[in-house]
């Protein structure tokens, strides 16, 4: 029998780490298997798997755990495991445990539901589930933060300390900078050309291209894993087990080349903790923010850079030579970073990307606060991308549809996004001043990451998430958040892109 506090903390974290283990590979396996598999019984069993998560967390033995743990003189590491499982025991603990396991098998049914339904633009056919989402994403934050609005209570799961007040300070002020500038584009912007990404990409050359990406990412097959899903994302179960997953489109080369990318930095971030973490509540990254400025930075700070691109360049000249005889590794590199609005939001460019997650937050917040029903979601969304994109979304496959994150049970996430580019661009111009100008570009170009990799990771990706999420975006960011970066990034690339 464990004696000691470290022994008994252990004892319990391998409890919850199994369930969440067996709970990630359960939906990991749905989302990138080809055949079909029983609903019903996928359902029940991650409502088993959650009952037997939750009464390993919520039970008297675990409350007295924590209140010695937290009396008594521990490290600092051991320390940082009873604030996260304090954490953790807070947030559920008053959800009645029924409820917490049934809502785990409505995410597993309607996660299924909402593929079918993309793929047959049929949104009522999603509508039943979601709505049953959005109700017991209500009940829940009822019960843990009675005092605090619905929606506000989840933004603060996702990424702590986040609230709605500078959620609209920050979207606010990135539509000010946004609109302006892709008017300004519109209106007398340098044109782009584009119509050699519009042919036949054969998917074997794509996907060693993929490779390609994921050895200069630094990726090492036998620690991660690439497959494919109808959603890229990223799953990690421990430091030496990532999986991600990309999308191909036979007639756009760049789309799965930057889910890669993009999924390629969570996998980073993940491999990149302290083994020390692993099996642990401290394992993985620490918000939600702080792993997509890894994905984002990666996709857009490395994978559209000018450096990137000469890399790049005569590797698609290799994979695809018919397909690349008739333009050159500047209308490339151009039309990579090309600025329009657009319908699918993994597919936005850096400077529209916002305006995507801007309708997501109003439509989500509006959702949780009550004041907008499921079954009016499609016009709202169709009503926003007109408002902020300027474009009529055709079916709800390309609008309302397109994201797998509501389905599963998800709200409060899409902010991250945003968040997370705006970190990047803040830590990838401190990187770049401390490192020197133009050192990061001329090792990228050679296909060495290293230099950006060891400051990430001693910056950010040892800790995993042993440190506060404030104290963490400090040390990415090399002083307190401005999201400022971002706005003058933008300006500076899209001014130069289209010589304004």
């Amino acid at each position: 029998m464990p004696n000691t506090i470290p022994e008994k903390l252990r004892t319990l974290e391998d409890k919850l780490y199994a369930c969440r283990y067996a709970q990630a590979l359960m939906g990991y396996d749905e989302a990138t298997a080809a055949p079909a598999r029983s609903e019903d019984g996928r359902a029940k069993a991650a409502e088993v798997l959650s009952r037997i998560s939750f009464d390993a967390l919520v039970n008297p033995d675990t409350e007295a755990l924590l209140k010695e743990a937290e009396a008594a003189d521990l490290d600092e590491r051991t320390a940082a495991e009873v604030r996260e499982l304090r954490r953790q025991y807070d947030a559920i603990a008053r959800i009645p445990a029924d409820e917490y396991a049934a809502f785990t098998g409505l995410v597993q049914q309607a996660v299924p539901a909402w593929g079918r339904a993309k793929r047959s633009n049929d949104f009522d056919a999603f509508a039943p589930y979601l709505e049953k989402i959005v109700a017991a994403l209500r009940r829940q934050a009822g019960y843990f933060a009675p005092d605090r609005d619905p929606y506000e209570a989840w933004l603060d799961r996702y990424e702590r300390g986040l609230t709605i007040a500078r959620c609209d300070a920050f979207f606010a002020a990135l539509r000010g900078e946004i609109l302006p500038l892709l008017k300004e584009i519109q209106q007398r912007g340098k044109p782009v050309r584009t119509d050699f990404l519009d042919r036949d990409w054969p998917l074997e050359g794509q996907r060693e291209l993929a490779r390609r990406i994921m050895a200069l990412w630094g990726l090492d097959p036998d620690h991660c894993v690439l497959d494919e899903s109808e959603h890229p994302f990223t799953e990690g179960f421990w430091h030496g087990d990532v999986r991600i997953t990309t999308h191909y489109m036979k007639r756009d080369v760049l789309s799965s080349l930057y889910s890669v990318a993009h999924e390629g930095g969570h996998a980073l971030y993940e491999l990149g903790v302290d083994p020390a973490c692993d099996f642990t509540v401290l394992g993985g990254g620490a918000t939600m923010g702080l792993h997509e400025s890894q994905s984002r930075l990666f996709e857009n700070m490395v994978g559209r850079s000018r450096a990137f691109i000469h890399w790049l360049w005569p590797v698609l000249r290799e994979l695809f030579p018919g397909q690349t005889a008739d333009f050159t590794e500047e209308e490339l590199y151009r039309a990579a970073n090309r600025a329009e609005a657009s319908l699918i939001r993994t597919e936005a460019d850096e400077l529209t990307y916002a305006l995507h997650i801007m309708v997501r937050y109003e439509l989500e917040k509006a959702l949780l606060q009550g004041t907008l029903a499921v079954k009016d979601l499609p016009e709202a969304w169709n009503a926003k991308y007109q408002e902020y994109l300027g474009i009529q979304v055709p079916d709800n496959a390309r609008g309302v549809l397109q994201d797998i994150h509501w389905a599963g049970g998800d709200m409060g996430y899409f902010p991250s996004y945003a968040l997370g580019s705006a970190y990047a661009a803040q830590a990838w111009d401190d990187i770049t001043a401390k490192l020197g100008d133009g050192v990061l570009e001329a090792h990228i170009e050679k296909g060495d990451l290293s230099p950006l990799k060891d400051a990430l990771h001693t910056r950010l990706w040892q800790y995993g998430n042993s440190r506060e999420p404030a104290d963490l975006v400090k040390s990415l960011c090399g002083g307190e958040f401005d999201p400022t970066h971002y706005t003058r990034y933008l300006r500076r690339k899209y001014t130069d892109l289209y010589a304004l």
